[in-house]
């Protein structure tokens, strides 16, 4: 059975229903508290020493940490980008583990940031060293929990740069958690089973399981990104996000004629048009983010941040 851990700024705890219980531990990172399986196991079957409902949560997954996260990998997204998921590669890009914040911070865009856009994605955080070559059998091998995350993408430095690593890299770009989910031998067989739900101040975005809908699974990735990128105990892998985005698309016959224009001109058209688009996130937006399966047997809680537009 999983284990869901918490974190506070000073404190982990193992949480079970409401209660939680405080592991006794001197880890300062979350590769150190992977570690420290025994001191887990302990609070895990010790009483309850909190209320979750009083505990002041972080991001379980602690920075520095390489993050890495998987490109257009869910068919609908795909579908909604203008491509075919039959042929779309499986590709990878990095994030800064200074874009890491709180499930429950606020996500703060940037001055000169127009079209700042969302994308739920599961996390899978490492649980040993994976040095470049290793091989890998099963996921359960190496993966050890899961977070819900929030890819947040600055749409405008993005696209006309092709800039995936500035664009989604701004403090505050990847909200985690609230949990870091442990998983035990079996609960990878449920991966498939978890929905993702995204909603902006109550109307849901973006609602998809993830085995009728993510294209590269986590086996097929791992072993594609450890051919050339080493990882370690409290990396973050992203997994990929579904539609729903506020970015789609453009119709057929619209990127036929936006082919014919010069690239200055063809962005400034489609800035013009996108800034129309009332899905991008606007100034105290509320942003709800779950990842969990509809029986709740695998559920990695719900994170919600308010967005903030500083003049």
């Amino acid at each position: 059975m999983s284990r869901t851990v918490l974190r506070t700024a000073d404190a982990w705890y193992v949480a079970r229903g409401a209660e939680a219980t405080k592991i006794e531990t001197c880890a300062a990172t979350t590769g150190a508290l992977l570690a420290d399986r025994p001191a887990i196991t302990a609070a895990a079957a010790g009483p309850a020493t909190d209320r979750v409902a009083d505990l002041v949560l972080v991001s379980p997954v602690t920075a520095p940490c390489r993050v890495v996260a998987q490109m257009t990998n869910f068919a609908s997204h795909v579908t909604d980008s203008g491509m075919d998921p039959r042929t779309v590669p499986l590709t990878f890009f990095r994030k800064t583990s200074g874009s890491i914040s709180g499930p429950f911070d606020d996500v703060v865009k940037p001055p000169h940031v127009r079209l700042l856009d969302y994308e739920v994605e599961i996390g899978l955080v490492i649980g040993r060293e994976l040095p470049v070559g290793s091989e890998i059998a099963a996921p359960e091998e190496c993966v050890a929990g899961l977070v819900v995350t929030d890819d947040v993408s600055a749409r405008d430095i993005q696209l006309p740069k092709t800039q995936f690593y500035e664009a989604k890299s701004y403090p505050t770009f990847t909200p985690a958690g609230p949990a870091l989910v442990l998983l035990e031998p079996g609960d990878f067989e449920r991966f498939t089973d978890l929905r993702l739900r995204l909603s902006v101040n109550g109307s849901v975005r973006q609602d998809s399981v993830v085995g009728a809908d993510m294209i590269h699974r986590p086996l097929e990735a791992l072993r594609a990104l450890t051919r050339f990128q080493r990882l370690d105990p409290g990396d973050l892998v992203l997994t990929g996000t579904p539609a729903g985005t506020a970015l789609s698309a453009p119709p057929k016959a619209v990127e036929k004629i936006a082919a014919l224009l010069p690239p200055s001109l063809k962005w400034k058209l489609f800035f013009k048009g996108q800034a129309k688009n009332p899905k991008y996130l606007a100034d105290g937006d509320v942003v709800e983010a779950s990842a969990a399966t509809d029986d709740g047997a695998l559920d990695l809680g719900t994170q919600r941040t308010i967005v903030r537009h500083p003049r």
